[in-house]
């Protein structure tokens, strides 16, 4: 599995596109808010001959949602995210009105991701991990054939995501670290939802949060 990034808005919130030899892709958190962003995400698909066939939200915060819309209309996808996330999503317009942000609603979701199961897209089979604490629904997606897993917000460089807002829990996004991520590979690359990427043997030796 292929791993792309884009950094979009004005949060810095890392888009990711996954792809395999098929060319088949999935658009993990759509930040793009602008037409040059949406021309970027366009035009690297286009030049990569590749074919969406889905559109995920590790968790719907207003940073990572912001180009739902545009990526279901212009792919004609279905947006999948896990079904705690359905009320952070419906509340997103009135998020996005109090920082002053041109927002197109998001389409509700239309498939759940399931905690303990599986995605799958052309020859790519991913594990979906539960990581609730920073958002109530929040899934990291793993493929183990890689050693790659999308992080979102969960665990950062040096860092883990904040738990002050709605649905937040500090407890229980440690807990889900350790159980869900830190069980992982060493190896294993985290691509979060901001900032640079890392791996799990370093966040285990130098996380201060741990």
């Amino acid at each position: 599995m292929q791993v792309k990034i884009f950094t979009f808005n004005d949060f810095q919130e890392n888009t990711y596109i996954l792809y395999d030899e098929t060319k088949q892709c999935i658009i993990v958190d759509p930040g793009c808010n602008n037409a040059a962003e949406r021309k970027q995400l366009v035009d690297y698909i286009n030049k990569e001959s590749l074919t969406p066939v889905m559109l995920i939200n590790t968790h719907c915060h207003i940073d990572h949602v912001l180009g739902n819309k545009f990526v279901a209309d212009t792919f004609k996808l279905t947006l999948f995210a896990h079904e705690n996330e359905k009320k952070v999503l419906e509340y997103q317009p009135q998020i996005a009105a109090m920082y002053g942000i041109n927002y197109d609603p998001s389409p509700l979701i239309g498939a759940s991701l399931v905690a303990g199961g599986t995605l799958t897209f052309g020859e790519t089979t991913l594990q979906l991990l539960f990581v609730p604490g920073h958002a109530p629904g929040h899934i990291c997606l793993y493929d183990s054939r890689s050693g790659h897993c999308i992080a979102g917000d969960a665990l950062f460089k040096g860092s883990i995501g904040r738990t002050d807002l709605p649905g937040g829990d500090h407890d229980t996004l440690i807990s889900a670290i350790k159980s869900e991520l830190f069980t992982l590979p060493d190896v294993t690359v985290i691509w979060p939802g901001h900032g640079d990427y890392t791996t799990i043997g370093v966040e285990k030796k130098t996380n201060p949060f741990f």
